[in-house]
């Protein structure tokens, strides 16, 4: 549905984008996350026709952004970071405006209208200027806009942006329904959110996209070796020679503040190793008490931590 082969985009002398290739398939959600400056807008004004390559191809759908960009505009519904809207409009007037601009005839309008209005929670300020409205309200009239001519595509950029916690709740789970029959590529710094809602993440830093895959492929990336806690009823001259006497094991960690009688630790293994078979097996040879027994995980701002530093410094030492 959407492809990037060897993007590139300078403005002047400063390179904002260096060989950007990826592509979306269609019902996808891919989040795409990046320090700031990093390039994930310029992308994304590329992708919606709003700047032109500098070099490489973007195609959406069967159209090319350089060649057929009414097309591709026909497509997409667009929420940029700066929300385009018109000050001195009601909410419906607004609205309107941009059904008749997506040349929605009367029937299809009304729809539509009312879809986006339940969906997006605006019906208690219809009435009201834009000028008047709080951030989050901004915000959802301008989602409103993007959804309202039901397009195949959608690029959101920070669309939670100003809103409370249930209504990113709410955005949250119309954005997981929209899934089904619309391709989504989510902008956002709120890195819990794309863990939640994307199916892949796209890790951009600097320019260049640093980590293409799944919340677990990331982890696996910049992961040297795994962690379990362990937390049992034993003594910890016993459980330090068993723990250690595992293949695999590459060093053990006590936890000090464990209760009388309970002795816990973390214990580190290559990544490409699974010991949790051998552990589990340890454990009841010696028939002793779990009080604890959890796989541990880099989060995902861990993850997106080690991706772009690590990418800075190879960038620095090239």
């Amino acid at each position: 549905m959407i492809e990037l082969k060897n993007v590139c985009k300078n403005y002047g002398l400063t390179q904002a984008l260096t060989d950007i290739s990826f592509s979306v398939k269609k019902g996808e959600i891919v989040g795409f996350v990046g320090p700031n400056g990093a390039g994930k807008s310029t992308t994304m004004k590329i992708i919606t026709t709003y700047t032109a390559p500098t070099s490489g191809t973007c195609r959406v759908g069967n159209h090319d952004v350089l060649e057929d960009p009414l097309a591709v505009r026909q497509m997409i519904g667009y929420l940029p970071e700066t929300v385009p809207l018109y000050y001195d409009m009601l909410v419906r007037e607004y609205l309107e405006f941009i059904g008749q601009a997506r040349h929605l005839m009367n029937g299809k309008f009304k729809k539509r209208y009312e879809w986006v209005i339940e969906n997006t929670g605006l019906a208690p300020v219809l009435n009201r200027k834009i000028s008047v409205l709080s951030k989050g309200y901004k915000q959802r009239t301008c989602l409103a806009q993007a959804l309202i001519h039901d397009p195949e595509v959608l690029i959101l950029d920070e669309p939670t942006s100003g809103l409370d916690p249930l209504q990113i709740i709410g955005i949250r789970n119309l954005i997981r329904d929209l899934a089904h029959e619309k391709t989504i590529i989510l902008s956002t710094h709120i890195l819990p959110e794309v863990s939640t809602v994307a199916d892949r993440i796209l890790v951009v830093n600097d320019g260049r996209l640093v980590a293409d895959g799944s919340f677990d492929d990331l982890i696996q990336q910049v992961t040297e070796r795994n962690s379990v806690y362990v937390s049992v009823k034993a003594g910890k001259k016993d459980f330090e020679s068993a723990i250690k006497g595992i293949s695999g094991v590459e060093e053990l960690e006590f936890v000090h503040d464990t209760p009388r009688g309970v002795v816990g630790g973390h214990v580190y293994f290559p990544s490409k190793k699974d010991i949790l078979p051998d552990l589990n097996q340890m454990i009841r040879d010696r028939n002793w008490d779990v009080v604890e027994f959890n796989r541990e995980r880099l989060s995902l701002e861990e993850s997106f931590i080690r991706l772009t530093r690590s990418n800075a410094q190879e960038g620095g030492d090239a």
